[in-house]
């Protein structure tokens, strides 16, 4: 088992989310993250899914999503190099003024954007790889146990041109 990232595109029409969802759910395999949008085609739309599967369970999953009369294209991102990103918003709550400080400090440190705070609480926005997302996320939590509220985004890549940034 291991993590796998597919990319689709799909036109752009009610209901095509809930079909790809259902022939997820329907064959009990789990989407770890998914991300919609539409394209500069404007009648398409780009799903980054990602998911954590064995190789024949995969290879199935890519053969039902290209029988898909919606799909319009299937790309395995697995094993290609590619960019990808996530959005990551955390709100601290009950804050003293040294942890604030803590707040700030450690958002200068790791290069996030503190975009929202008042008297009690501070909002930060980070947009970083899916691991580092994951660690600063445990670093959140331990330093302000049971007063972080979290808000994660799906991935989103896009294939590279000359490199991977993974």
């Amino acid at each position: 088992m291991k993590k796998r990232w597919i990319c689709l595109f799909v036109e752009n029409e009610i209901g095509v989310l809930a079909r790809i969802s259902g022939l997820f759910s329907s064959k009990s395999y789990n989407i770890e993250s998914l991300t919609v949008g539409t394209t500069e085609d404007p009648t398409i739309s780009r799903m980054t899914i990602s998911m954590i599967s064995d190789d024949k369970t995969f290879e199935q999953i890519k053969k039902q999503l290209n029988r898909s009369v919606e799909v319009i294209k299937v790309v395995d991102y697995t094993t290609v190099p590619i960019y990808m990103k996530e959005i990551l918003y955390v709100k601290v709550s009950s804050c003293s003024e040294k942890d604030k400080s803590e707040i700030f400090r450690i958002a200068q440190v790791y290069g996030l954007k503190v975009i929202d705070y008042n008297k009690n609480s501070v909002i930060v926005e980070w947009v970083e790889k899916e691991s580092k997302i994951d660690e600063m996320i445990e670093l959140l939590k331990n330093t302000f146990p049971n007063r972080v509220e979290i808000v994660r985004g799906g991935s989103v890549a896009i294939e590279s041109i000359s490199v991977s940034n993974r």
